[in-house]
């Protein structure tokens, strides 16, 4: 088995969170923008975890590497689990900044209490052989009326969660590595990733 993996983003965020983890392992992460002739890839799944496997798998079969997809989102109680599955082309293309603003204009008026939000993470491997491991992670906070903090990526700023009274961009990367939706996911899959590697 080749020590490369392929994690099907362009996303430089989410590429660097994932790179962190792999790394030590000694396994190369690749992504999306290492393989620029790749075919596009249609999300057409209704839930996160069906995106996150036509993502793997098209990026699969192109490239003969084992690949890592992850479709994440946010899911608001008040707008009936909206974005979900739409979180990153919500107000355009993953354009995080229309995102946010369409968001805050969502809940204008909304109240406090009411503004509960959960961040949802789906974690697809596949190898060429067609071995998939498939894991998930949440994470509960609650959506402010403006942004806090500068690290992170898309809806970070909004995101506060109350236990750590902080939001995702306020957190040091390593803490958010630790606590985030795509975090419980990987741990999962980490727990499993070894054996799923080697077989």
């Amino acid at each position: 088995m080749t020590e490369t993996l392929v994690v099907a983003t362009t996303n430089a965020g989410k590429a660097r969170e994932f790179r962190t983890i792999f790394e030590p392992k000694g396994i190369t992460v690749k992504t999306l923008a290492d393989f620029p002739a790749l075919p596009p890839i249609n999300e057409t799944g209704h839930t996160f975890t069906e995106n996150a496997v036509l993502k793997a798998t098209t990026v699969d079969h192109a490239t003969q590497l084992p690949v890592l997809a992850d479709d994440s989102g946010l899911m608001v109680d008040a707008l009936d689990g909206a974005p979900g599955i739409y979180s990153a082309r919500y107000a355009g293309d993953h354009d995080d900044a229309k995102n946010k603003s369409k968001l805050l204009a969502q809940l204008r008026g909304t109240a406090p209490a009411q503004r509960t939000a959960t961040f949802h993470t789906s974690l697809v491997l596949v190898k060429p052989n067609g071995q998939q491991l498939v894991t998930v992670g949440e994470v509960a906070g609650t959506i402010l009326t403006a942004p806090r903090g500068t690290d992170g990526f898309g809806y970070d700023p909004l995101f506060y969660v109350p236990e750590e009274h902080q939001t995702f961009a306020e957190m040091p990367l390593a803490k958010k590595n630790r606590l985030s939706h795509r975090a419980k996911a990987t741990a999962a899959m980490l727990a499993k990733f070894d054996e799923w590697w080697g077989a």
